[in-house]
Order: C-alpha cells, then sequence, then structure tokens
C-alpha cells in the first residue's frame, strides 16, 4: 500500500484543485483513506487474499460508487454542494487510493473489480515502494525509501498540478461561486 500520508495528501490535492473550503478537504482525506478499512483485517486474522482482505473488496470501484452514494446527500445538506457533485468528489477520492496502491512494487494487487472479478491487478508502472503496515518499519530505513518514492512520484506532481489548476479554475470562476 501507499502510505496513508500519501493516500491523504491527494484528498486534499483534489480539495485544493477545486476551490473546496476545509469542511470538503476533510471529506477528501477522509474518502481516500477510507478503502483501507479493510487493514484492520490484517491483525483480525482476515486472509490478505479473501474478498475482505487488504487491497479487496474495499478498494473496488463498486465500494467507491456505493460508499461515496451512502455519504453524498448527508455531506451535501451540510456544505450546500450538489449531491452529485459530492458523490463523484468522493469517488474520485476513493479511486485514487486502489490506483496509488496498483502502483506499488508489493503486495497482491488490487480488486478493482470485486465482487465481479475477484482478481488482483497492478497498474503497468509500479515505480512506488509499497509500505508496510507496521508502524514501525515505517519509521526505519524502509519507510524513507517508501516516502522517498512517494514524493518523487505522488507529492512533487500534486504540488506542480495543483497551483497550476486551482489558478486556472480560479480564473474562469467569479470567486463568489467558490465553495
Amino acid at each position: 500500500m501507499a502510505s496513508p500520508l500519501t493516500h491523504a495528501l491527494v484528498g486534499a490535492t483534489l480539495a485544493a484543485a477545486c476551490h473546496f473550503r476545509w469542511k470538503l478537504w476533510v471529506v477528501g482525506v477522509a474518502s481516500a483513506l477510507l478503502p483501507d478499512l479493510d487493514a484492520a483485517g490484517y491483525w483480525l486474522g482476515v486472509p490478505y487474499g479473501s474478498f475482505w482482505g487488504h487491497r479487496g473488496f474495499t478498494h473496488s470501484i463498486v465500494f467507491a460508487v456505493l460508499a461515496s452514494g451512502l455519504f453524498a446527500r448527508w455531506i451535501s445538506c451540510w456544505t450546500g454542494m450538489t449531491v452529485v457533485r459530492v458523490w463523484t468528489y468522493c469517488v474520485v477520492a476513493m479511486l485514487s487510493h486502489g490506483i496509488l496502491d496498483a502502483m506499488t512494487d508489493g503486495g497482491l494487487g488490487v480488486a478493482f473489480f470485486s465482487p465481479i472479478d475477484q482478481n488482483r491487478y497492478f497498474l503497468p508502472i509500479r515505480p512506488i515502494h509499497v509500505a508496510s503496515m507496521s508502524l514501525r518499519d515505517l519509521l526505519g530505513p524502509h519507510g524513507l525509501d517508501v516516502l522517498t518514492s512517494e514524493c518523487v512520484w505522488v507529492w512533487i506532481p500534486c504540488a506542480v498540478v495543483t497551483p497550476l489548476v486551482w489558478w486556472f479554475g480560479r480564473r474562469r470562476r467569479p470567486v463568489s461561486s467558490l465553495e
């Protein structure tokens, strides 16, 4: 898996690029982290390669669509955004999680098409070092390797693309319509 910090960064980056206020930043970060709920199974004895195992159903497209749908109406009530816009934002943030995990150099892959297809997939390019589920490992030399690869392949691109998208989007929309 990519590190939780990097998943959170992508959720925040989406919010920044969309000109969202801080409440939506929290929603984006939470949505980007939500698929890793299945990591609890690691400590509960759920087999890694099973339906409920890590990178299983909660990393799928179906899960992203359904979970976003459950929260979109509630979130739209306190943000003033349309349900469709909140749903789309949450789906993209959740799907980013599986995409990042599929770019790592370890694990069994991601069950993008679960529950229809239980096969696990990786992307053709896998430059991100897989993060350990152990906090102790993340604080050691392996953690530094993981963060270095994530900086190169995720953080720096986010830092370059976000201001450009934000600036061009701001120029096209009146300030009063920013959420």
